[in-house]
């Protein structure tokens, strides 16, 4: 039987990094705020750019571990659970047994740690769809949320706060975009720049090939889950540092947010191509999106159907950019 192994050279060029592809998601974006800018003056004004400088860090956060995810051919659904139970466990640790910040936050992003090994162990060691074990992971990480918090929010007050204040001296600039903004640099550094990007863009590609290559495909996967949920995680502290509070309901349907900025973002759901860079451009993409339906007075009817064309268009794109690698 005749297998043919690609080169990493044939395999990075399904990665996606083509400027035309860059182009078309900034034109998209500078379209969506023409729109907005246009429909709504107040649109162009310091508190819309406030606001989505707000509202994206933890989402792109955790944006960059899925877009590994469905790199691999995989997909997490647990994110949104595993980010309450996260900062459930960080506001217990903190108002209930008195930790102070510095030590709350290693357990806050250690339970991240252990669900997404948890979850990837499975997964791996006994061949299961992703989909199925993350799927199981979000109950199970819900129901842990709800008991540790006991269904009620815990306030935790300005402790966490600080975490989400302005760095000094950099004006309006948070810790948080901060955090955001150095992720997005290292994730797309380890895609497009190191062995282990390289091995799961080819597991996302051809996993059979690779293991016939003598690549052991098993480490690179678990590896994925756990930074997956280290993502959660901190994007979890992120979220409660907002809110100065951890919240039982945190995180529903936040997976289907991010699963939809990044497949806007150009990342394919079959796998062996993405960019973390241009799912932080889907990330701004849905943000502004959510921002100017919001300036417009668009009820919440109006907007989730609007977000659900945009995700479906994203599917049909992706469906013909992989029809139009296939007969190259």
């Amino acid at each position: 039987m005749n297998i043919a192994i690609k080169s990493p050279l044939m395999i990075l060029k399904k990665t996606g990094l083509s400027v035309s592809d860059y182009l078309g998601l900034l034109g998209v974006l500078l379209i969506e705020v023409l729109i907005f800018g246009l429909w709504e003056s107040t649109f162009f004004s310091s508190g819309t750019f406030y606001a989505i400088t707000s509202d994206i860090p933890d989402t792109v956060i955790v944006a960059v571990g899925m877009t590994f995810m469905l790199i691999i051919a995989g997909i997490d659904l647990s994110v949104g659970s595993v980010l309450a139970l996260s900062q459930a466990v960080l506001g217990y640790c903190m108002i209930e047994m008195n930790f102070p910040l510095a030590l709350a936050i290693p357990v806050c992003l250690g339970i991240g740690i252990l669900c997404g090994a948890f979850s990837g162990l499975v997964s791996v060691r006994w061949a299961l769809p992703s989909f199925i074990v993350t799927l199981g992971m979000l109950e199970i990480a819900r129901g842990a949320t709800y008991f540790v918090t006991q269904s009620r929010t815990i306030y935790i007050g300005q402790a966490i706060g600080q975490v989400s204040e302005a760095i000094p001296y950099l004006g309006e600039f948070t810790w948080p975009l901060l955090i955001c903004i150095v992720t997005v640099i290292a994730g797309q550094l380890i895609l497009t720049r190191t062995v282990f990007g390289r091995y799961m863009i080819a597991i996302g590609t051809n996993e059979e090939a690779v293991r016939l290559s003598g690549i052991n495909p098993a480490p690179v996967k678990f590896a994925v889950f756990v930074i997956c949920g280290f993502c959660s995680a901190l994007a979890g502290m992120i979220q409660a540092s907002k809110m100065s509070s951890a919240s039982p309901n945190a995180g529903i349907g936040f997976e289907l947010t991010v699963i939809a900025a990044v497949v806007i973002g150009g990342t394919s759901l079959m796998g062996g191509r993405g960019s973390v860079v241009k799912s932080f451009l889907g990330v701004v993409i849905v943000s502004v999106l959510n921002a100017g339906l919001a300036q417009i007075g668009a009820p919440e009817y109006a907007k989730r159907p609007i977000i659900g064309i945009v995700i479906v268009l994203a599917v049909i794109l992706d469906s013909f950019r992989n029809r139009k690698t296939s007969l190259k």
